[in-house]
């Protein structure tokens, strides 16, 4: 069974999250990305709160900014160091004086999980990684690698300001086609109910989750705008040492596979697995596959 509750956070921020498992056990947390909703975990929260599967407390909030959650207007509120105090204080509210059992992350998600591993590695005893590129490696191919400043040039148009109006405008055309295949062919998985829930989603605002892009630096240089190679991350920033497994779809046609280049030297205690004809949206694809391998990954002996 999942329920959906709002947590009051003491910084000011309410994150609305799908829970499922009893309070008190150890705790897996999902963190979604763009332009997800928690929603997008429910599977993984009824399958890992079953007793036979570990019987965990399973949460999964709406990030600031999306759906229900609270979303300040000020582009500044997305900045990292926001989204990484409002899962220091949803861990805290969920596991107090303790460590997650794993932190599970997609997309927008991983970039703050990244963020707080390295900051906060104390609060979670393993790390898991769905499709997310490591910041150095991120700034490295954005900066270096055309292919990959190519594949991520919608970072600019969703920059725009206008972009909320524009990915709204035709029942979400836009954003429903990010999920398209490279033919242009909807997913099987985008059924009638699973548009339903992204669409009830958006029509909660779209600006928080465009500022995700706003105010990060991170991505590719165009005239004008250096991007990714203005900057330089000291390696005090990158070095997460918690067990982590990264887990990537390889037909991603955003998040091209050079980004695993050199994850060894930031994350030594690096479980790689390469899950070929998977896509960016491998949680919806394989939700099995991402399932059996988070399972491994999770009850192996430290």
């Amino acid at each position: 069974m999942i329920q959906q509750n709002a947590v009051p956070l003491p910084h000011g921020i309410t994150l609305h999250c799908r829970t499922s498992g009893m309070a008190g056990r150890p705790v897996l947390l999902f963190l979604h990305g763009f332009p997800e909703g928690a929603f997008i975990w429910d599977e993984l929260l009824l399958h890992f709160s079953r007793p036979e599967n570990g019987g965990y407390r399973c949460v999964a909030p709406y990030l600031r900014g999306f759906g229900p959650s609270s979303s300040p207007t000020e582009v500044e509120a997305y900045r990292a160091r926001h989204l990484v105090q409002d899962l220091v204080a949803l861990i805290a509210h969920e596991c107090p004086g303790g460590a997650l059992e794993c932190l599970v992350a997609h997309d927008w998600g991983g970039a703050v999980a990244w963020n707080l591993a390295n900051q906060q590695p104390q609060l979670m005893k393993r790390l898991a990684i769905i499709n997310s590129p490591h910041p150095g490696a991120f700034v490295r191919e954005l900066a270096h690698n055309p292919a990959q400043q190519a594949g991520s040039q919608y970072m600019h148009f969703l920059c725009r300001p206008d972009a909320e109006e524009l990915l709204a405008d035709n029942d979400f055309r836009r954003l429903f086609g990010f999920f398209d295949d490279p033919h242009g062919r909807a997913p099987a998985w985008l059924t009638d109910s699973v548009r339903a829930q992204y669409r009830a989603l958006w029509k909660q605002g779209l600006t928080g989750a465009c500022n995700y892009y706003r105010a990060s630096p991170i991505r590719p240089p165009r005239d004008g705008d250096p991007g990714a190679q203005a900057i330089t991350l000291p390696e005090s920033m990158l070095t997460v040492e918690v067990p982590t497994l990264v887990l990537w779809g390889m037909d991603d046609p955003a998040l091209l596979p050079g980004l695993l280049d050199g994850l060894p030297g930031w994350v030594p205690r690096l479980q790689l697995q390469q899950i070929e004809a998977a896509s960016h949206w491998i949680v919806h694809e394989h939700p099995e596959r991402v399932a059996l391998e988070l399972q491994r990954f999770i009850h192996q002996k430290a």
